[in-house]
């Protein structure tokens, strides 16, 4: 499964980010493969935010699409 297919609420643990540069921002946001997040809020052909902890992070759906996840 991708990211964009979570839904509000949902817990996930990421397991694999494609793209290096993608991957490398997220790791600046304590977000990296291995990480558990929930969606805070899924926008209508807008971002997924995902919350770790206190922190909040939106993400375009074109680069959600390339994040493999899975439940957890």
């Amino acid at each position: 499964m991708t990211l964009d297919m979570v839904q509000r609420g949902d817990t996930v643990r990421i397991l694999k980010i494609e793209d290096p540069q993608v991957r490398f921002q997220a790791i600046r946001f304590g977000i990296g493969e291995g990480t558990d997040v929930r969606c805070a809020e899924k926008l209508p052909a807008g971002p997924i935010v995902l919350r770790r902890g206190r922190q909040e992070i939106a993400i375009g759906r074109d680069i959600a699409r390339t994040i493999s996840v899975e439940a957890v």
